[in-house]
């Protein structure tokens, strides 16, 4: 299981992408539209591999006929970093693995971008929603090899919740990633074109 990507969310995608704009000093390119939960989104690229994405319900798109990815039908406030989003190689294979309330794969595609992406039916991943949703790529393409590079680097992301160790214990070790026992929350420590910058 790797890192992928990093997920703000925003009661707007405009909010969202502010928020990351103000926080690491660059900007995002546009994204596009995820038809299968009515929301949107801007992209951020950064080195190995990685990328960063604001992401929100578009005003324009229909209702889903499901409960939208990343807990966004209850969010509210300002923007924040919501979510991490790992790799795995078989997606159904790593749901054996993992506890009741990671989801079921939910096959998406964008352009020519084909992936699955474990969904729970409530929209909110276990440990408060700070557990990794899974997502397994088809193909070659990958968002992070389409975007123009930021300059931006993550030198780690902490995550940080009062049974931080247990989730630990069921991910392991990863490259990057840091576990805390803290409050729930996010944060990822960047180097940038102007220094260090942090994202909450």
């Amino acid at each position: 299981m790797l890192l992928d990507h990093l997920a703000v969310s925003g009661e707007t995608v405009e909010e969202a992408a502010s928020h990351i704009e103000d926080a690491l000093g660059v900007t995002l390119q546009e994204g596009g539209k995820h038809d299968a939960f009515g929301t949107h989104n801007r992209l951020l690229g950064l080195a190995d591999g990685l990328y960063l994405e604001a992401i929100a319900i578009d005003p324009t798109a229909p209702n889903p006929e499901r409960t939208r990815w990343f807990d966004l039908d209850r969010f509210e406030g300002p923007p924040r970093l919501t979510n991490w989003i790992c790799q795995v190689p078989n997606i159904d294979a790593a749901l054996d693995v993992f506890p009741d309330g990671v989801g079921h794969p939910i096959d998406l595609a964008r352009g020519a971008l084909r992936w699955q992406m474990a969904v729970p039916p409530s929209g909110r991943l276990p440990f408060d929603n700070l557990f990794p949703a899974l997502i397994q790529w088809h193909g070659d393409l990958h968002p992070a090899r389409m975007l123009t590079q930021s300059g931006c680097r993550l030198r780690r992301l902490v995550v940080s919740h009062p049974e931080g160790l247990e989730l630990a214990k069921l991910l392991g070790q990863m490259d990057g990633v840091v576990f805390d026992s803290g409050a729930a929350a996010l944060r990822a420590e960047f180097e940038t074109p102007h220094g260090p910058r942090v994202l909450e």
